[in-house]
């Protein structure tokens, strides 16, 4: 039997709008840089490398076809919670659409993904502190990082807020200078450097340099680039007007990730050998400015780098909160961690906060074991929410048609064909991770985990409908 849209689900979880404990207090040009600044993570600076390195100059395919699956995913996402405001976003969207169990699944496999994420890169950014100050121990930086944007997220929400608008601030500026230099110097305008014309492109083993099976590897390597940039329809939820935040976001996707992704992709290996060795041991970014001859290169694009990660550490502490407090919400979770003390759900926060904390230490304890474990459970994670978004827009589409048409602020385009063609490049990329030596333990993983969490998602929904 399918759930109305116009009551929300027992025990839902409500928009700010329909009287939400959560504070708004995000304002639109946060927003907007938290929009922007998302699609700039540290896997963009480093992970590119690796793609770059199996693909060759073919990794620019391998972004716009990943690029083009994530705008399809971004423009459905935005489609429902428009509609549907929620800091829950996909959980609270697959929960009506398909049920509780599923909405049980969506979130709390995202909810791991976001804490690990957390461990991970609060190691990277102690290791670059490392790396400025030697013999100061990684833990004492980790430590830091992780007081620092706990205390943040603790605070009123316009705190994570200001906090991304000037880490996105500062990302999207890096980028947007490094590709003035990487266009001038393609021009041939960049004093000291010659136009390299097509040679990189073309004469260092072709375009496809590995054939298909470096493009798939490319391919499955930019996924994981593209990851976080949910976030948004999350925080919406606490702006002052998350329909316009989440419709104007959305629709700047496009744009965003042709000119951020696609576009550093095109500059790099136009500008520099696909196979140089500084390409993984540097940093594709760090290589081009070094080639380019910008002092300093390597340690500017450290700076980035590191506010790259902050950002994350924040913005992930930040979602897995919310994702959380939406959860309990929602009676999907402990109800301790639904107390919200000034518009903020304070005990999600430092449980999210822990659980990264304790991340970390398994990668101390048993970094080849336990933690080794957790990072392959996540690998395929944000597929698995894809799956979920698409197929819940699937079904609530034709509710919202049927109900509450003027809802329908944002439209997924092509509906309902795009949507199928998404469910099955969602799929596509599983089947090729599960046949790749390297990326069919995570899928392993990954499976495990979303059947163990559906599993008990379906006992709860079943529990609670007997009662």
């Amino acid at each position: 039997m399918s759930r109305t849209l116009l009551t929300p689900p027992p025990q839902a979880e409500s928009s700010p709008q329909q009287g939400s404990p959560l504070s708004n207090g995000l304002k639109q040009r946060h927003l907007s840089m938290i929009a922007l600044g998302g699609v700039i993570g540290a896997g963009l600076f480093v992970g590119s490398g690796a793609g770059i390195a199996a693909a060759g100059p073919s990794i620019v395919l391998a972004y716009a076809a990943s690029g083009l699956l994530v705008m399809f995913v971004m423009r459905m996402l935005g489609e429902m919670s428009a509609a549907n405001p929620a800091s829950g976003s996909f959980s609270v969207h697959a929960e009506r659409a398909i049920g509780p169990w599923a909405g049980f699944t969506a979130g709390w496999m995202f909810w791991t993904l976001l804490v690990v994420g957390v461990a991970v890169e609060a190691i990277g950014a102690a290791h670059i502190m490392q790396g400025w100050f030697p013999g100061t121990p990684s833990w004492m930086w980790v430590l830091i990082f992780m007081a620092l944007f706990c205390g943040t997220n603790l605070g009123a929400v316009a705190n994570f807020g200001e906090f991304e608008f000037w880490f996105a601030a500062l990302k999207i500026g890096a980028i947007v200078i490094f590709l003035g230099l990487a266009t001038l110097a393609i021009l041939g305008l960049l004093p000291g450097s010659d136009s390299p014309g097509g040679a990189h492109l073309l004469h260092d083993g072709g375009f496809l340099p590995n054939g298909a099976d470096g493009l798939l590897a490319g391919l499955l390597a930019s996924v994981v680039a593209y990851g976080g940039l949910e976030t948004v329809t999350i925080a919406a939820a606490e702006s002052q007007d998350p329909v316009r935040g989440v419709a104007k976001a959305v629709r700047t996707t496009m744009w965003r990730i042709g000119i951020v992704y696609v576009g550093s992709m095109l500059v790099i290996v136009t500008l520099i050998p696909w196979n140089d060795k500084a390409v993984t041991e540097q940093g594709p970014y760090a290589a081009v400015l070094d080639r380019l001859g910008v002092p300093a290169g390597g340690e500017i694009m450290n700076v980035v780098i590191l506010i790259a990660l902050l950002s994350a550490m924040n913005a992930n502490i930040y979602g897995s909160s919310r994702m959380a407090y939406s959860l309990v919400a929602r009676g999907q979770g402990p109800k301790a961690l639904g107390k919200v003390t000034g518009g903020v759900p304070r005990r999600a926060v430092l449980a999210s906060s822990a659980f990264g904390f304790f991340a970390v230490l398994l990668s101390f304890w048993w970094p080849t074991t336990v933690f080794a474990w957790l990072l392959n459970m996540v690998g395929g994670v944000v597929l698995v929410v894809w799956g979920f978004i698409a197929a819940s827009q699937l079904l609530l589409r034709r509710r919202l048609e049927r109900e509450a048409p003027d809802r329908l602020v944002v439209r997924m385009w092509g509906f309902p064909y795009l949507t199928w063609v998404t469910l099955a490049g969602v799929a596509g990329v599983l089947v090729l991770m599960a046949r790749g030596a390297d990326t069919r333990v995570q899928v392993y993983f990954t499976g495990g985990l979303a059947l163990a969490l559906a599993l008990t998602g379906y006992l709860r929904q079943r529990t609670a409908s007997a009662h």
